[in-house]
């Protein structure tokens, strides 16, 4: 058996990333529905929405998909991994390199979104108001911005142990999981055994620090970037959805 310590320091890299769709699908993450729901969500509050920037897009699948619902659909993604894998599987889609706390593209978008509790990896409230003001930044009057938060530090559960065995291209992968509480964040170890024929079993393994900010610090940095702000319960993995809506400028008013 060969063992990897992929432990990334910018997202998840290397044999992770390439196992990391086959899991998350094997495991039941539909990102066709998921995509469709939210591009209803975005054209219930933008009618005529036509673009949008998919931030932390990872391997693309949203993106994918997302394509498919706006004459402009992009994606930015940090890890070089899983940027690659992005532009891969959309190779007529416009995928940025770029941190979602400091990235600046030069132009907005009908709806910016960051899913899969990617938002989570923001270390502190800093980084998190960084985030929301450089999602506000590329977001176009009356646009607007849709984050998926990490767990609330009243909805985590220390201790968590997840597991699975998915049977894909080939392959099969087996996947543990162990969440704990850190300092007021999720440190949450993962390893993943892979074998398939003809190849010594491979095991992976990762740990991230993803951070519990209560649901009052993802209120306050949309409300500091400028964005109307609501709380959606549910979401498409149970920790809900932050919708905020940048106002547009208000008229001049003409005396007469």
């Amino acid at each position: 058996m060969t063992t990897t310590d992929d432990r990334p320091a910018d997202g998840y890299t290397g044999a992770v990333a390439r196992v990391y769709d086959l899991v998350h699908q094997g495991k039941g993450k539909d990102y066709a529905r998921e995509a469709d729901d939210l591009a209803e969500l975005i054209t219930g509050r933008v009618p005529g929405a036509r673009s949008l920037l998919d931030v932390a897009c990872g391997t693309g699948l949203h993106l994918a998909h997302l394509t498919r619902r706006f004459a402009r659909a992009e994606g930015l993604e940090l890890s070089p991994d899983m940027l690659a894998a992005a532009r891969h599987r959309n190779p007529c889609t416009t995928v940025h390199h770029g941190d979602m706390r400091d990235f600046a593209l030069g132009t907005v978008y009908s709806a910016v979104t960051c899913m899969f509790s990617s938002i989570g990896h923001m270390a502190g409230q800093s980084e998190l108001d960084a985030a929301l003001a450089a999602f506000a930044a590329h977001t176009e009057p009356g646009g607007v911005v849709v984050v998926e938060p990490w767990w609330f530090p009243d909805t985590f559960t220390p201790g968590y142990i997840g597991a699975a065995v998915v049977e894909a291209e080939g392959k099969t992968i087996s996947r543990v999981s162990h969440s704990r509480l850190e300092d007021g964040a999720t440190r949450i170890d993962v390893h993943y055994l892979v074998a398939e024929p003809g190849r010594d079993i491979e095991h992976l393994s990762e740990s991230h620090r993803i951070t519990l900010f209560p649901r009052t610090a993802y209120e306050l940095a949309f409300e500091r970037a400028g964005l109307d702000t609501e709380y959606l319960p549910g979401g498409p993995s149970g920790r809900g959805l932050f919708v905020g809506v940048r106002p547009r400028p208000a008229r001049p008013q003409h005396r007469r």
